[in-house]
């Protein structure tokens, strides 16, 4: 009688263990990141990020190249809790630095602080891989530097990751 209830604990028991010896619980998926996040990160990377004309970018204003009055642009975006930015040989079109925010609920446009043309526009930015299209619009009047209507226009920047 012992015999056939020891066979049964020593199967239960085995079983037991047997069970007991399954993988690990598999790593919980992340949750999806939002539109926003996804926006920043395309614009910010990991949280800074610098593009700029050189070695293959362009501007055009009004469909028209005018890449060399920018030469050497460099549009640096930061994300955290102060969204900011700086630029550097921006021919008076940019601020040398400030804030950006995201204009509207799709992500897909922001606007600069400052005083500038280009502040306070709607830039609407299209991301694929190493390259950042920013494209928007200065109409005039309001477009002036020094009193001239000098860049009124459609401009799209074409930039590429440094």
């Amino acid at each position: 009688m012992k015999s056939p209830l020891i066979r049964l604990f020593i199967l239960a028991f085995a079983m037991f263990i047997i069970q007991s010896c399954g993988g690990d619980d598999p790593e919980p998926t992340p949750p999806a990141k939002t539109a926003e996040e996804l926006a920043i990160e395309a614009l910010t990377g990991t949280g800074t990020q610098a593009w700029g004309i050189d070695g293959g970018g362009s501007v055009l204003r009004d469909g028209t190249a005018v890449t060399d009055l920018y030469a050497g642009f460099e549009l640096v975006i930061k994300s955290g809790t102060a969204k900011t930015y700086t630029s550097a040989n921006n021919n008076d079109l940019f601020d040398a630095s400030g804030t950006w925010t995201f204009a509207g609920s799709n992500f897909d446009k922001f606007t600069l602080s400052g005083s500038k043309p280009a502040a306070g526009r709607e830039i609407s930015f299209t991301q694929n891989n190493d390259n950042l299209t920013l494209t928007f619009t200065i109409p005039a009047p309001g477009a002036r530097i020094n009193g001239v209507l000098a860049v009124a226009g459609n401009y799209t920047f074409n930039l590429l990751k440094k």
